[in-house]
C-alpha cells in the first residue's frame, strides 16, 4: 500500500520533542525519567495513527505508552491525537523496529503490542514479519522475564503463522480468540484497521504470547 505524503510532516514531528522523543538511542535505559515516574511501560510496534494507544493510554493512566512508527507522514496523525488528547504517558520514537534494541535496555519494557501489521505473504518475505523468530528474540531482549506480546490481525493466515512462531520459540499462548469480536475478552480498544474491517464482517483474530 502507498502511503500518501503529508508536506511537512518531519519538520511538525520535530517540534514536539517531548512527545516524539529524538536521538533515541540515547534515551536507551532512562525511559522513566523521561515519563518522570516507575510505572510500566508498554510499546506498539508499528503504531500506525496511533488509536490504539491512545485508547490504551486513557484506560490505563498509570501505564507509560510508547507507539514505535517509522513512516513520519503516518505517525504525524499519533502525534495530533496525542495532542487532542492531553495524556502524558503516551510518548513516539519515529524509528524502525528493525532496531529496537538500540532504544530499550535489556528488561526496560514490560509488554509488546503487535496490531495489524503487513503479513508478507511470500515466503522469501517470512523474516519481516513481525512475528518471526527473529524479531522475538529482540522483543525477548527488551521485555522483563516473562514478559508477553499481544497480538491482532485480520488475517488468518499470519495468525496461524505466528501462533506456530511463538510456541516453536517455547512461548506460553494464552487467550487466544479466533473471533476476537464474539468472545468474553474485556477491555478491547480497537485499531483504525480494527474499526474497518470489523464493519465489514471480517474476523479478528488475537493472542497473547509469554516468554519462558
Amino acid at each position: 500500500m502507498r502511503l500518501r505524503n503529508k508536506p511537512g510532516a518531519t519538520e511538525e514531528l520535530l517540534q514536539h520533542p517531548t512527545i516524539v522523543i529524538q536521538n533515541a538511542e540515547t534515551r536507551k535505559g532512562k525511559w522513566h525519567e523521561i515519563f518522570g515516574n516507575n510505572h510500566p511501560i508498554h510499546i506498539e510496534v508499528g503504531t500506525g495513527k496511533g488509536q490504539f494507544l491512545t485508547g490504551m493510554s486513557e484506560l490505563h493512566p498509570t501505564i507509560n505508552y510508547i507507539g514505535v512508527e517509522k513512516y513520519d507522514s503516518v505517525i504525524i496523525s499519533a502525534l495530533e491525537r496525542i495532542q487532542e488528547s492531553g495524556r502524558q504517558n503516551f510518548k513516539l520514537l519515529n524509528e524502525d523496529v528493525n532496531n529496537l534494541t538500540s532504544y530499550f535496555l535489556t528488561g526496560e519494557i514490560d509488554r509488546v503490542y503487535i496490531n495489524f501489521t503487513d503479513p508478507w505473504p511470500k515466503n522469501r518475505h517470512e523474516k519481516r514479519r513481525l512475528t518471526h523468530e527473529g524479531f522475538l528474540k529482540m522483543y525477548e531482549e527488551v521485555l522483563k522475564k516473562n514478559g508477553e506480546i499481544h497480538f491482532k490481525t485480520d488475517n488468518q493466515a499470519l495468525f496461524e503463522y505466528s501462533l506456530h512462531s511463538f510456541s516453536k520459540y517455547g512461548m506460553i499462548l494464552n487467550n487466544v480468540s479466533l473471533d476476537l469480536h464474539n468472545s468474553d475478552i474485556e477491555g478491547n480498544i480497537m485499531t483504525e484497521y480494527e474499526e474497518k474491517f470489523s464493519r465489514k464482517g471480517m474476523r479478528i483474530y488475537r493472542c497473547e504470547a509469554q516468554f519462558r
